[in-house]
């Protein structure tokens, strides 16, 4: 597939209310569960929630995207942490990622572990890097 260099504000409204379900069913979870299972639970949920979020945008252009180090990126690394380092964060070559200056502050080497205020924070940055990147850009 090729890349895409657009997104159109209808289909990312979508995606931000899709995520919002998610977070959504997770607080009314939260709610009700055990404390130490939600412990348990929440990091693991969290941390496939990053994934889904990157999978709605897997196919935006790296050249839109840019290499440095904002949310589109952050979310980019941590997926590929995710999939090829067994969830502790690896650096990328390709991206310049500071961890002083990113949602999370994660460094290279650090496992990753989300919770949900983390989730909310990224995924707040991502869709506004998304609109202002990909939303009315040329195709």
């Amino acid at each position: 597939m090729l890349s895409i260099s657009r997104y159109d504000q209808p289909y990312v409204d979508t995606c931000r209310a899709r995520i919002g379900a998610q977070n959504s069913a997770y607080d009314d979870l939260a709610k009700q569960a055990d404390a130490s299972a939600l412990a348990a639970f929440e990091p693991l949920f969290f941390n496939h929630m990053v994934m889904a979020l990157d999978c709605y945008f897997g196919h935006r252009a790296r050249a839109v995207e840019g290499k440095d180090g904002n949310a589109l990126n952050e979310v980019r690394v941590l997926c590929n942490s995710f999939i090829q380092n067994d969830g502790v964060l690896m650096a990328d070559t390709q991206i310049t990622l500071r961890p002083d200056e990113s949602q999370l502050g994660y460094r290279v080497g650090d496992r990753i572990a989300l919770a949900a205020a983390d989730f909310a924070r990224l995924s707040d940055a991502f869709f506004a890097e998304i609109e202002a990147r990909y939303v009315g850009s040329s195709a």
